[in-house]
């Protein structure tokens, strides 16, 4: 079992974020100890690290928690929840490609000012 502060120091996620998708259900099946403080198992670490990866993907906090409620569904919503992940795919591959153009014009425009200054 882990503590909130094993919890952050395990996934990078601070204190205030992980209390918040506590509070606000995104994180299902959160036990609490003698003392009334939540406590979390390996799925609990598992699914944290997946939100981490959710919210990264700029998934919003209603798309997470839709994405929760077809986990807990069960596997007939896999489909549903392939098709929101091939969507947050898609929409990484084109944020890559605009980096990589960015990234290109950058080079080129370096380039071209070293040819000015060498000149």
């Amino acid at each position: 079992m882990y503590t909130m502060k094993q919890v952050c120091e395990e996934t990078g996620m601070t204190y205030e974020t992980l209390k918040f998708y506590c509070n606000v259900g995104l994180i299902p099946n959160v036990k609490r100890d003698k003392n009334n403080r939540r406590i979390f198992d390996e799925d609990n670490l598992k699914w944290i690290k997946g939100l981490r990866c959710l919210k990264s993907c700029n998934m919003s906090l209603a798309e997470m928690k839709t994405f929760l409620e077809l986990c807990i569904a069960g596997n007939e919503t896999i489909p549903v929840r392939k098709v929101m992940l091939a969507k947050k795919q898609d929409e990484l591959r084109k944020k890559i490609a605009d980096i990589e153009e960015a990234i290109a014009y950058i080079d080129w425009k370096q380039n071209f000012y070293n040819e000015l200054i060498d000149r």
